[in-house]
């Protein structure tokens, strides 16, 4: 004989809704708003490359001999859809808006598109072996012109935490950022950055990240611009971020220095509106 147990078939019930919740993808667009001032002669490529997207947005309007000292603000927009703990797919538009110079602030416009995949080949999960992520981005500008580009960016980091919460450790990496110029006679040589840091989360759930690296770019001749020299240089990075229970990030501000050789500033604000929620 079979006996209804009410409060068993509730838990079961539970059980299966909270399984259902932990496999449901995690949909969220990831808002990023970003301000960048670059010296004068120089493209600044650092960890993104939204400076530089500013900057050749800015460039038709310049008769100027060489690439001038600019300010620029960008948006970005992707749709990301984290498929598990290890895989996420995003995609969107970023728009940007700048000042070169003496001039004034151009309007705001969609500037590029971008796709990309991160995911975790190797996970830690307390073992001996470092999580190693692997990041791609394919960035698109708009609209076609003589200065547009399409680059490919690829950020391959090694994370290794000192406790099962993974709440403290230490991280090193390195990115490439290769881009094509729909001009003849501009080329944008390939850029590299390498990279050791640390991170720490506290019982209140903030996070703060370091990284401090070398940056090395190979120059560029940008149509009847002055060519742009190459350069290898310090590169510094601070990341703090609120995350809630469930490691998902609520809020986080990014501060980037890189010399070039003078120094490039950057800092974004990162607000996630989130969809689906874990």
């Amino acid at each position: 004989m079979l006996t209804a147990v009410p409060g068993g078939a509730l838990a079961a019930d539970d059980d299966e809704d909270e399984d259902t919740k932990a496999s449901r993808p995690q949909v969220y667009l990831d808002f990023r708003s970003t301000y960048s001032r670059v010296p004068a002669g120089v493209l600044s490529i650092g960890f993104s490359p939204t400076s530089v997207l500013s900057q050749l947005a800015s460039l038709a309007a310049l008769p100027a001999p060489s690439l001038p000292a600019s300010q620029g603000v960008g948006f970005d927009v992707p749709l990301t859809v984290d498929v598990n703990d290890r895989v996420s797919l995003y995609g969107g538009l970023s728009a940007t808006a700048s000042k070169a110079g003496n001039l004034d602030w151009t309007s705001v416009a969609i500037t590029s598109w971008n796709v990309g995949i991160q995911a975790d080949i190797l996970q830690q999960n307390g073992g001996a072996i470092p999580t190693l992520t692997l990041q791609t981005t394919l960035t698109r500008t708009l609209p076609a012109g003589p200065l547009a580009t399409i680059s490919l960016n690829t950020i391959l980091e090694a994370t290794y935490a000192l406790d099962a919460d993974e709440t403290r450790g230490f991280l090193a990496g390195m990115q490439s950022t290769l881009t094509a110029i729909d001009a003849d006679r501009a080329e944008i040589r390939p850029n590299w950055v390498g990279w050791f840091g640390g991170f720490y989360q506290w019982d209140s759930k903030w996070k703060a990240t370091g990284r401090a690296g070398m940056q090395s770019f190979g120059g560029a001749q940008l149509l009847n611009l002055k060519p742009l020299a190459s350069f290898t240089q310090p590169i510094l990075r601070f990341d703090l971020d609120k995350m809630d229970d469930d490691d998902n990030r609520l809020f986080g501000l990014t501060a980037q220095i890189a010399w070039t050789p003078k120094p490039a500033y950057q800092l974004t604000l990162r607000t996630p509106l989130y969809l689906t929620k874990k």
